[in-house]
């Protein structure tokens, strides 16, 4: 399979127009993200569920309660979030106007007509961690969020938050770059992350026939 993996960013759209289509949980789930970033948002749809019609009601999103039109991204919009499924005709509009009105565009099934890619994200305080199996996978990509958002608890939060004043104070305290990397790095010692990798049935017994005859390779649990 050619799967393309990208360049990895975090693109900055504090303040900037922000336009999504569609109003299903896929959309929510990325007008959180996009506000979460600052984002100023537009939904454009023509009906809005519960949480979306709360957003809209305390003025955090703009709801165009109608199907999209290309004078929608004709006012400086930085991104548009299409999580319309099956509408090759849209995305292939999209991305025709990404180019002449110069915005970026993801089609939520659409890669080859989508200027970005969506990782999955685990949030956690200030941490981000993006996670990508550059197409190959969603599934497993949302596995591994799920899991890691389990293992990255609420302590993780607190513990950052007392990293980042202990990081302020030692800039005010200590004038030297490299003194002051050097204690900031004694300050995480002994942080790490423990876990184990289980493989799925399926490729066990993938794994278990192709090694028949070969020594019995051990195939299974990976302690990290």
């Amino acid at each position: 399979m050619d799967c393309n993996a990208g360049f990895q960013v975090s693109l900055n759209v504090e303040g900037r127009s922000c336009l999504v289509l569609g109003a299903d949980d896929e959309a929510i789930e990325k007008i959180e993200r996009l506000l979460d970033a600052g984002g100023k948002v537009t939904v454009v749809n023509p009906t809005l569920p519960t949480p979306l019609r709360k957003l809209t009601a305390s003025g955090k999103i703009i709801h165009r309660g109608r199907t999209f039109r290309s004078t929608d991204v004709q006012h400086g919009v930085a991104v548009v979030m299409n999580t319309h499924v099956g509408d090759h005709e849209l995305a292939k509009l999209l991305y025709d106007l990404a180019k002449t009105e110069r915005f970026l565009v993801w089609s939520i099934d659409q890669p080859d007509l989508s200027s970005l890619t969506m990782p999955a994200l685990v949030k956690r305080g200030h941490l981000r961690v993006a996670i990508s199996t550059s197409g190959a996978s969603p599934s497993l990509a949302k596995a591994l969020r799920q899991d890691l958002e389990a293992i990255l608890d609420e302590e993780l939060v607190e513990c950052l938050e007392w990293l980042a004043r202990t990081r302020e104070t030692l800039r005010e305290s200590e004038p030297n770059d490299a003194k002051r990397r050097t204690q900031l790095q004694d300050v995480i010692a002994g942080f790490g992350l423990t876990g184990t990798l289980a493989y799925p049935k399926a490729w066990l017994e993938k794994e278990s026939t192709s090694s028949t005859g070969q020594g019995g390779l051990d195939h299974g649990v990976v302690r990290v």
